[in-house]
């Protein structure tokens, strides 16, 4: 869709089409206290108070029907719209902001299902104001550059952070450093990244302890600490 067609409003683009091997299995359908790993960041996604009004996630074909249907549960006012993942997740990213048609993304993991409406309205919000914002949280270990095994340079941890997402953009920013990254081969882990290497600002909003990504099995066992005890606080 051309830029002068977007809609006012924000799309979500939840990349969750990789394959989980460090995990050892297809980490978004992991139960989670009653509920899936994406299951949680669709209902985050889905709150009336969130902002977001559209929603695509990049997911391997043979689950469509699956997330379609979790979405209709969780998320029913902002429909579901499914496209097919990429070699690498940057690549994926692309392909969900090519189904977007707001003027405003935000790009969250399928992976991190302890984000929270509150996150999601601050990161929206820096970007409406700045163009791009992403999620951090302030490093608390001592942070080292390594070379050949040994310590090269160790790095002021006050001015470090680890970035998460959500991260929101305006779209036709994203797309255009998507399509800077492309045409000049540059690989980002984060598409913060390839917006501060077209030399665009981007704002860090302080994230959330609990908003992690889930990589390994004892990612789970924090999360599952979490959510018992947000069940507990709500009881």
């Amino acid at each position: 869709m051309s830029d002068a067609r977007l809609e006012s409003g924000v799309s979500a683009v939840v990349p969750a089409a990789g394959a989980g091997l460090r995990f050892g299995g297809d980490k978004i359908w992991e139960d989670l206290c009653g509920q899936p790993v994406l299951g949680w960041v669709l209902r985050a996604l889905g709150d009336p108070s969130s902002g977001v009004s559209e929603l695509v996630v990049v997911i391997d074909a043979k689950d469509h029907r699956r997330v379609v249907e979790l979405s209709a549960a969780l998320a029913p006012r902002l429909g579901c719209r499914c496209v097919g993942g990429g070699p690498r997740r940057q690549d994926s990213v692309a392909n969900g902001l090519s189904a977007c048609s707001r003027g405003m993304v935000v790009v969250h993991d399928g992976a991190r299902p302890g984000v929270s409406t509150e996150l999601l309205v601050r990161v929206i919000g820096a970007a409406r104001r700045v163009g791009a914002a992403t999620a951090y949280v302030p490093v608390v270990d001592s942070t080292a550059r390594i070379l050949d095994g040994e310590l090269e340079q160790v790095l002021p941890r006050a001015e470090l952070g680890a970035i998460q997402t959500p991260q929101a953009f305006e779209l036709a920013l994203i797309r255009r450093a998507h399509e800077h990254a492309r045409v000049s081969g540059l690989e980002a882990d984060d598409d913060a990244a390839l917006v501060r290497a077209i030399g665009r600002p981007v704002a860090a909003v302080l994230g959330e302890p609990r908003n992690l990504k889930v990589t390994k099995g004892e990612d789970m066992d924090a999360l599952r600490s979490w959510f018992a005890h947000l069940e507990r606080a709500r009881s």
